[in-house]
């Protein structure tokens, strides 16, 4: 388990994630710092779902910067996949089994020494509590489909987000689409990695995703640096009030602290 949340729900507890493969293994420009990725790619830690939580894909963005000030961007696609190993799912039940029975504990040291307080506690109000937690607060091994996040991601020079994210949805849905893709998914990602170059200044450039093409611009020398973030959602995670007054904090030259989850 990643961090102190045991009082938590097996199911919201976070456990700790790795990274399962990188390419290419090694590039002279941008070494591969795999324990920075990895706290990138999912800064809350492994998570588990089942069928019945929401388990829609989420794209996030992050950024390293060097010693030398130097920067490179990377965009990840987390989703959730079925669990197929039967030892997990099956350690996912014990968890839950050993929290009912603490959060049952709890309950009844709360309640009245004596067992006869104790059974009209129980009867009354704490009865219903406890089936609560258990019928929202459970795995059933039998009845319920485990699920467990993964992230792909992308590290690059420049913040192509649209491009990237356009390249990530639609390499996610080969990997979960019944149908298979026209070539084989490693083909997609060598073409990325190797074929696709980074458009000069002031150009664009598209090239072929796995289903559809995507085009990538490049700001020129005379223009505004490249900012590929859509300033929609700025407004609607930070609102307008806030926004103007981080603005002004910007040009009065104050320090900005944007604290989040």
């Amino acid at each position: 388990v990643a961090g102190e949340n045991f009082d938590q729900s097996p199911l919201r507890r976070t456990f700790k994630s790795k990274v399962l493969a990188h390419y290419p293994q090694n590039i002279e420009w941008n070494p591969f710092d795999q324990d920075a990725v990895n706290m990138l790619c999912m800064p809350k830690g492994l998570s588990f779902r089942t069928q019945a939580d929401n388990r829609d894909p989420q794209l996030h963005s992050f950024i390293i910067t060097r010693e030398d000030g130097s920067r490179t961007y990377g965009f990840v696609l987390t989703f959730y996949e079925e669990v197929t190993s039967k030892q997990i799912c099956t350690a996912m039940q014990t968890l839950y089994q050993m929290h009912n029975a603490e959060q049952y504990s709890s309950v009844c040291a709360s309640s009245s020494c004596s067992m006869d307080s104790l059974a009209s506690s129980i009867d009354e109000g704490d009865a219903t509590s406890l089936a609560k937690l258990q019928r929202y607060n459970s795995y059933d091994i039998s009845r319920d489909t485990l699920y467990v996040s993964k992230s792909i991601c992308l590290i690059t020079p420049l913040p192509f987000m649209q491009a990237c994210k356009k390249f990530l949805v639609q390499l996610y849905k080969a990997v979960t689409s019944q149908q298979p893709p026209p070539l084989p998914l490693e083909s997609y990602i060598h073409n990325i990695l190797y074929e696709v170059p980074l458009p000069p200044p002031g150009r664009s450039l598209k090239f072929y995703g796995v289903y559809e093409p995507i085009i990538c611009q490049r700001p020129g020398p005379n223009e505004l640096p490249l900012s590929d973030y859509p300033l929609r959602e700025v407004f609607e995670l930070l609102g307008l009030e806030n926004l103007v007054q981080v603005f002004t904090c910007v040009l009065l030259e104050m320090q900005i602290l944007l604290y989040s989850q």
